[in-house]
């Protein structure tokens, strides 16, 4: 058994049932990708539409690819064929692009609402407010060809156990008030190599984990 496949079967024995693991392959080459895969992998995370692209052209079609990065609209017609859930989605402008896209590809594309959570500027993301205000602005709007079921959130990079804590905690008791009045947020994608448990342990049910998988980045 390869070193990847010995990382996925001792993370997977971890996770709790109907928990998604999505293995980060962004800078991984499509034979490291190719190992996860043939250990029975098929949920692949990438940051960059253009790296996605050109692997999802040389790898099995049965893979669930995740659009993980911040996605620029420009770049929506490029995933919208073959995209399985994009986390990254952070304003109306860019669900009405995505749902654009989905209709040229006769797709209902499966979305996730970012939401900032971390201490950290350079991250992306919706505040509550804004998050409110674009949920009844979806309510509003018929986006046909785009569907939300749930939020995704980036904790800051950090070894603090104690804010990390703070900031999955403040996302999971988000999504539980948002879900009484907007019943499909069901999913909760937070968590990464170094705090995936701990992610778990307060209702994650998407776990995004790349270095425990494939080592670290090149």
């Amino acid at each position: 058994m390869t070193a990847i496949a010995q990382n996925l079967k001792k993370i997977l024995k971890e996770l709790p049932e109907k928990v998604t693991l999505i293995a980060v392959s962004k800078t991984k080459s499509p034979d490291e990708i190719m190992e996860a895969y043939k250990a029975g992998q098929r949920d692949f995370g990438e940051n960059k539409v253009q790296e996605m692209v050109w692997k999802q052209e040389e790898l099995p079609k049965d893979i669930r690819w995740h659009m993980i990065g911040h996605v620029q609209r420009n770049k929506v017609k490029y995933m919208a064929s073959f995209v399985h859930l994009v986390h990254g989605v952070d304003s109306m402008k860019l669900l009405r692009e995505i749902n654009k896209q989905g209709a040229k590809h006769n797709r209902i594309i499966t979305c996730l609402l970012q939401v900032h959570i971390a201490k950290e500027e350079t991250k992306f993301g919706l505040d509550e407010r804004e998050l409110t205000s674009l949920l009844l602005e979806l309510s509003d709007e018929s986006l046909v060809n785009v569907d939300i079921v749930g939020l995704m959130g980036m904790a800051t990079f950090t070894d603090n156990e104690k804010q990390l804590a703070s900031e999955f905690n403040y996302l999971s008791d988000l999504k539980a008030r948002l879900a009484r009045d907007y019943p499909q947020l069901k999913e909760l994608s937070m968590g990464m190599s170094g705090d995936y448990q701990l992610a778990l342990e307060i209702g994650s049910t998407m776990v995004r984990i790349g270095s425990s998988i494939f080592g670290s980045r090149n």
